[in-house]
């Protein structure tokens, strides 16, 4: 349970919080006690939305705090609200909905996180007390979902490599039953895995590819696919030092992809789970791949490298195939993948393709539902001839420098071959600027999403 978050109060009675719409504050406000009605009034507190203030007692001691809602609330809000309030316990009114209190209690936990592993923090936080409703249940689930993936991205690569990630994901496993089988090292050529090996052989810590299993295998089939470098140099075509300062979150995918694994589990959706996991760190020493290599690939398409620092493309190659075997009902892969894709959309918004048009509104509606956006772009079919090889079945980055984020796309597109209901996410995996719920740093970028999608499409579990 998040630290923000309790579920007794062992500590003394928690202080009310009051959620009023702007149109229905006037009303509101007559029926408070003269103490507080005087004190909103001497203030000038407008009702607007998502502004809040605190209410005194008779006593003049603190009493509780209004929050102006929207309809339908927004989580962000209650984030913004947690910032502002005293570190004391609270409690959310009794007349919310569920929607609103799954939205509260989500906002409240994700504006409570902290990662401190390496630098801890003094400073006491505001508590909220849950109840034993099921939104609460929810968003606790959706909220330690969030953090999985946040202090995944968070951790540096010294203590985050294919290994740990590894044992990152059978800890989960452990928790909700699931299996895991993972296939490292040389044994990744041996089962035919040969893209992630040649991602992964240059570094002194073996590549892997986990594969967890989870739920009853007669239920529909769910497969995430992530992508897992733990640490990106770029490779022979070795990045900048700017460039190369944030390649700690060059597993951001692989880190969603984990937390939304746990959350499904959590949920207990009813689904055949299975998540695959790419563990490499692209490195450069004397058997590094190079510029100009044509490597081979599970699906059996030859790949010229145009560049050693188009690599997730690659390892995602092996897992998609893997995946597509099997022609699950939904598979997603998520990565960090382009930076094309942050100069057209910015950080906060993952670019979605897929070829499958109700799985991109149903994807879409979530993203909205969820306060989780995502942005569509077109699988354009003609830019497929900018990654052509002369010499291969593909190349890994083509040339020219346009379109970066479609043909990064189109190129995994060439290893989904089976599955219909397929959709990529092209995420950045952090917050650059901290914003109410959303510190600077690592984040899970697209999970909310993802999981309205998940039980959306599959409903809930009997």
């Amino acid at each position: 349970m998040p630290d923000c978050l309790i579920d007794s109060e062992s500590d003394g009675p928690c202080l009310p919080i009051y959620t009023v719409q702007a149109d229905d504050y006037p009303t509101w406000l007559e029926a408070q006690p003269d103490v507080a009605k005087a004190w909103l009034e001497s203030i000038g507190f407008e009702a607007k939305a998502g502004r809040s203030a605190l209410m005194p007692g008779d006593d003049g001691q603190l009493a509780g705090a209004v929050l102006i809602s929207r309809d339908p609330p927004s989580l962000w809000d209650f984030s913004r609200l947690h910032k502002a309030l005293p570190a004391t316990s609270w409690r959310l009114p009794t007349n919310i909905d569920d929607a609103g209190r799954q939205q509260a209690v989500l906002g409240w936990a994700l504006a409570g996180y902290r990662f401190d592993r390496y630098k801890k923090s003094e400073a006491e936080t505001c508590r909220l007390f849950l109840g034993d409703d099921p939104a609460s249940a929810e968003a606790r689930i959706l909220a330690q979902a969030i953090y999985l993936g946040r202090d995944l991205i968070n951790t540096p690569a010294n203590d985050m490599g294919p290994e740990e990630l590894e044992v990152a994901a059978r800890d989960v496993a452990d928790r909700y039953g699931a299996e895991v089988r993972t296939i490292e090292g040389d044994a990744l050529l041996d089962e035919n895995f040969p893209a992630v090996h040649t991602v992964g052989r240059a570094s002194t810590r073996a590549p892997r590819v986990i594969d967890l299993t989870w739920g009853d295998a007669s239920a529909p089939k769910l497969t995430l696919v992530g992508k897992g470098v733990c640490f990106d140099t770029g490779g022979l075509d070795l990045k900048s030092a700017a460039g190369m300062s944030l390649m700690k979150k060059d597993m951001g995918g692989a880190a969603t992809m984990l937390a939304t694994a746990q959350a499904v589990m959590a949920l207990d959706l009813p689904v055949r789970l299975r998540l695959l996991i790419g563990a490499v760190e692209n490195s450069v020493s004397g058997n590094a791949f190079r510029p100009g290599d044509v490597i081979q690939t599970r699906k059996g398409l030859s790949v010229e490298i145009g560049n050693t620092d188009a690599e997730g493309r690659l390892v995602l190659a092996d897992l998609l195939a893997l995946g597509d075997d099997e022609q699950p009902d939904l598979m997603i892969d998520c990565a960090t993948l382009t930076g094309a894709a942050r100069v057209a959309l910015g950080a906060d918004l993952p670019a979605l393709f897929t070829p499958d048009d109700q799985l991109a509104t149903d994807m879409l509606d979530a993203g909205l539902k969820a306060e989780d956006p995502l942005w569509r772009l077109p699988l354009h079919q003609p830019y497929r001839e900018i990654i052509d090889s002369p010499i291969a079945d593909i190349n890994n980055a083509g040339v020219g420098g346009m379109a970066g984020t479609i043909t990064a796309a189109l190129f995994l597109k060439d290893f989904v071959t089976e599955t219909s209901a397929w959709a990529h996410l092209d995420i950045y995996g952090w917050t650059p600027i901290a914003k109410p719920g959303r510190p600077k740093g690592g984040e899970a970028t697209a999970l909310r999403a993802l999981v309205g999608l998940i039980k959306g499409r599959f409903g809930a579990s009997a």
